[in-house]
């Protein structure tokens, strides 16, 4: 698995033309973009969930964990494009929605069992991503 995670003060997720997920964070959140590949499994999607909870990217040296800050989480096969050869991406090592949607909504289960206020977008739709970056941090997680 792999995620890339801004800090953020807002973000939300917009599918034609409404909010389906949505954060306000003046105090620090996080955009969780994750990417899933094909021999993932539920146990990294819980180890995912434990090491973006408790990364301490929030102002203060603080994570979503002590803070209590929300966390937008959001699919994205987009994460395992392979931009080796040619101009136009390949998609292969992207894992398909029968394997994806499952270990994604195990990260969203994962985060809320540990107490997180967590909304997401929707898998597979056309979904428009807005941020208000903090800092900038941007980290890349991969498991």
């Amino acid at each position: 698995m792999r995620a890339v995670v801004s800090r953020v003060t807002w973000a939300r997720v917009v599918v034609e033309g409404e909010t389906v997920g949505e954060i306000d964070a003046p105090g620090g959140g996080l955009l969780v973009l994750v990417g899933v590949a094909h021999a993932d499994t539920a146990a990294q999607a819980a180890d995912l969930a434990r090491k973006v909870h408790q990364l301490r990217i929030l102002r203060g040296d603080t994570s979503c964990e002590q803070t209590g800050g929300p966390l937008l989480v959001v699919s994205q096969f987009t994460l395992y494009a392979d931009t080796g050869k040619g101009r136009r991406p390949s998609w292969l090592a992207a894992a398909g929605g029968a394997v994806a949607e499952p270990l994604v909504r195990a990260v969203v289960e994962e985060l809320r069992r540990r107490g997180a206020t967590v909304a997401t977008g929707v898998f597979g739709a056309d979904m428009t991503v807005e941020s208000h970056g903090d800092g900038p941090v941007t980290i890349l997680l991969d498991l």
